[in-house]
């Protein structure tokens, strides 16, 4: 992917609604016969938030929220989800290579009147890496409402500081349904109404549901 394209899809994705890692090696303990077993991996660390369901037209999607490291951001969201307010919604703008775009519009392309803007958190130690989950905003950092996007690349161009001082706030990440993801972005798309990468056949969200108890993904 070019510079000069990859500008141009950071300029859109600003657009909001009128368009809208731990490393190391350890060592292995002295073993008095020799073994080919290999050492066990570290656990992964356990994210405190709630997990949601985003149940698409084309397969449901679990994403694992961050409140910890994005309070703000996530507790946005859940007040959307809560409301209802996903469902009937559309993703509206799908880039291959790039991201998968949704949370503002039904598929007339008509706005719904959202909540106050939440405080921009890109300053969180989170990465837009593939299928992290992130808000969509205007150019100012504070202006991210509903629309939300799933990356489906490493878009670290965008975190924080890299955008204009500032970034795309991360605030969680797909645990189930990356298969579903990957179909998303490789949907047809076309220019409607003045927005591009628009899917020509819709992509619904049926509904946002909060899992509880043994709906868990673990």
């Amino acid at each position: 992917m070019t510079t000069s394209f990859r500008r141009s899809l950071l300029k859109g994705i600003a657009l909001g609604a009128g368009a809208l890692l731990l490393s190391g090696a350890a060592l292995a303990a002295p073993q008095e016969t020799p073994t080919d077993a290999p050492a066990e991996a570290p656990a992964a660390p356990v994210v405190k938030g709630p997990q949601v369901a985003i149940k698409t037209s084309m397969g449901e999607i679990v994403v694992q929220l961050d409140e910890e490291r994005a309070p703000k951001t996530v507790a946005n969201f859940m007040q959307y989800v809560k409301q209802g307010f996903y469902k009937g919604t559309i993703f509206h703008r799908v880039i291959d290579g790039f991201m998968i775009q949704a949370g503002g519009m039904n598929e007339k392309f008509e706005g719904r009147k959202t909540n106050k803007p939440v405080k921009n958190e890109s300053n969180n130690g989170l990465s837009n890496q593939p299928y992290t989950i992130s808000m969509a905003r205007e150019d100012h950092p504070d202006s991210a409402t509903s629309q939300f996007f799933i990356n489906v690349a490493d878009n670290s161009g965008i975190d924080y500081p890299l955008y204009k001082g500032s970034g795309y706030t991360v605030f969680g990440k797909v645990v189930k349904g990356q298969e579903v993801v990957d179909k998303i972005k490789g949907v047809v798309v076309d220019d409607v109404r003045g927005m591009q990468n628009v899917p020509v056949t819709p992509i619904f969200i049926k509904s946002v549901t909060v899992l509880k108890g043994d709906k868990l993904v673990k």
